[in-house]
C-alpha cells in the first residue's frame, strides 16, 4: 500500500481501474452515492461503517485501511469520540490491537478520553475481548497515574489479571506493580484483588507476602461480612462469599507456616478455618463454601501432621483421598516429599495413582484452583519423584522425571525448580546416560 496515498485516492483509483461509476460502486458497497460524493470530494469524514462497506465493495480484507485511516482522521485532526470508540471497538472484533495501541497512544495526554476509554474498555472485559481491553486499561492508568481515581486502581487490577501467565518472572512484576494500588480500589474489589495477590505470591513461594495479604484479608473480609451483609442480593459485590474470603485467609496462613515448617501453627488454622460458629444463619451457597473448607481441612490436617514426622497417617491419608478424586494431586505432593524426606517407601502409592502424575487443572466444588499455584506444585512434584526414584536407583524414571521437571520449569520461568533440577541431577550425573546428558546439555542452553 502507498502510505502516501489516502483512502479517497484509493477508492479514486479503484474505480478508474474498475471503469466503474459511483452509482455502481454504490450499489456493490451499500454506501449511498450522495456519500460517496462528498467523500471523494473531501466534503465529509468517513464514518466507521462506511469504510468497511467501502473495503468489503473493494474486495479488500477487513480492516485493510485502518491504519491510513488512524493518520487521516486521528493524527491530523482532534480526535472525535464518534469515531474513534467506534473504531476502537472494531479492531477489537479483528483482533487489531496494534492498530489500538497507535490510536490510543495520541490521546494518552488529554484526560478527557480517560472516562471514555475506561468505558469500552470495562466493556471489552466483559465480552471476553482480554487483549483488546489492555491498551485501553494502559492508557487510562498512564493517563490517571498523578490523580489516584478509582478508574486508575481498577485498571491497574484489570491489567494484572490479564497479564497473568506461566512466565513466573512476569507474574512477579506484574503483582509487584499491583500490590500499590489494591488498598485503593472499591471496596468489593478490594477482597478480588487481595485473593489474586495471596495466589500468585504463594505459586512464587513468597510467603512473607502471603503471610502479610492474607492478615489483610482477613480483616477487610471480617469487615464486610459483619457491615456489608446486604452486598449480598446487590450486584456490586465480590466474585465469591464473605465467608470464603475469612475462611481463605485462615488457609493462606496456614499454608504459610506449612512451608516455614511451623507445623502445630500451621493445624491452629486449620481449626480456624473449621469454625464457622460466627456466620448467622449461612445461605445455601455459603454452606457450600464451608464444606469445602472442612474437606480441605481434613486432608490438610493429614499433611501437617505427616511432614511434620508422624509417617503412620499416610494409610488414613489414603484413604482420605481414594474418595476425593480433586484432592489426589496436593496429597501426592506431600506424600512424595515425606517420603524422601523420612525415607519411606512409597513403590504401591506411586503404582495406584500414577495416571495422576501427568499435569491437568486443579478444580474444587466451589472454583478452579489458581493455575499459578497448580503450576508451581505440578514442577515441584516432577522434582520429588525424580528424587524419590533416583535415592531408590531406579535412575531410568528418576532422570525422565528430573528432566521433565527441568523443562517445565524452563518454561514456566521457575527460578526455584530450575536450581533444584539442576542440583539433582548434578548430584546424581554419575548414574545418567548419554542420551539423558545430552537431553540436559540441551535443556540448560534455555536456562
Amino acid at each position: 500500500m502507498n502510505s502516501v496515498a489516502t483512502i479517497r485516492d484509493h477508492l479514486a483509483e479503484y474505480l478508474k481501474t474498475n471503469h466503474m461509476t459511483l452509482n455502481q460502486f454504490s450499489e456493490i458497497s451499500g454506501i449511498n452515492s450522495g456519500t460517496l460524493s462528498g467523500t471523494l470530494n473531501g466534503l465529509r469524514p468517513i464514518g466507521m461503517q462506511q469504510l468497511d462497506r467501502l473495503t468489503a465493495g473493494m474486495g479488500l480484507t477487513e480492516g485493510y485501511f485502518y491504519e491510513l485511516y488512524i493518520n487521516e482522521c486521528f493524527v491530523h485532526t482532534s480526535p472525535d469520540w464518534r469515531r474513534l470508540g467506534p473504531f476502537l471497538y472494531r479492531c477489537a472484533e479483528l483482533g487489531k490491537v496494534d492498530c489500538m495501541e497507535e490510536a490510543v497512544n495520541l490521546i494518552m495526554d488529554n484526560l478527557s478520553y480517560a472516562p471514555l476509554l475506561f468505558e469500552l474498555a470495562e466493556q471489552l472485559y466483559r465480552e471476553g475481548k482480554l487483549e483488546a481491553a489492555k491498551p485501553l486499561y494502559r492508557c487510562v492508568a498512564e493517563s490517571e497515574k498523578m490523580q489516584h481515581s478509582e478508574r486508575l486502581a481498577l485498571s491497574q487490577y484489570r491489567l494484572f489479571t490479564i497479564g497473568l501467565s506461566k512466565d513466573q518472572m512476569s507474574n512477579l512484576t506484574l503483582a509487584t506493580q499491583f500490590e500499590f494500588f489494591v488498598d485503593r480500589l472499591d471496596e468489593p474489589y478490594q477482597l478480588d484483588g487481595l485473593n489474586d495477590l495471596i495466589n500468585v505470591y504463594a505459586s512464587l513461594r513468597r510467603w512473607d507476602k502471603v503471610k502479610n495479604l492474607a492478615d489483610k484479608l482477613k480483616l477487610k473480609a471480617m469487615i464486610h461480612y459483619e457491615l456489608y451483609k446486604t452486598l449480598r442480593e446487590e450486584e456490586d459485590k465480590p466474585k465469591k462469599q464473605f465467608v470464603f474470603y475469612v475462611l481463605y485467609s485462615y488457609l493462606a496462613l496456614g499454608e504459610a507456616c506449612f512451608y516455614y515448617e511451623e507445623y502445630e501453627k500451621a493445624l491452629q488454622y486449620v481449626s480456624l478455618y473449621t469454625d464457622y460458629s460466627w456466620v448467622n444463619d449461612p445461605s445455601d451457597e455459603e454452606i457450600v463454601v464451608i464444606r469445602q473448607f472442612e474437606e480441605w481441612a481434613e486432608g490438610n490436617r493429614y499433611l501437617y501432621e505427616l511432614m511434620s514426622g508422624k509417617t503412620e497417617v499416610i494409610q488414613s491419608y489414603m484413604d482420605y483421598i481414594s474418595e476425593r478424586e480433586n484432592e489426589i494431586f496436593p496429597a501426592l505432593c506431600a506424600i512424595v516429599n515425606a517420603a524422601n524426606r523420612f525415607d519411606i517407601n512409597i513403590d504401591s502409592v506411586l503404582e495406584a495413582y500414577d495416571s495422576f502424575f501427568m499435569y491437568q487443572e486443579q478444580s474444587s466444588r466451589i472454583g478452579k484452583i489458581s493455575e499459578h499455584y497448580t503450576n508451581d506444585q505440578y514442577g515441584t512434584l516432577l522434582v520429588s519423584l525424580g528424587t524419590y526414584y533416583l535415592k531408590h536407583q531406579d535412575y531410568n524414571r528418576g532422570f525422565e522425571l528430573t528432566l521433565r521437571g527441568l523443562d517445565f520449569a524452563i518454561k514456566i520461568k521457575n527460578k526455584d525448580s530450575i536450581l533444584e533440577c539442576i542440583k539433582l541431577f548434578e548430584e546424581f550425573r554419575y548414574w545418567a546416560d548419554e542420551e539423558g546428558k545430552l537431553r540436559y546439555k540441551k535443556l540448560i542452553r534455555e536456562v
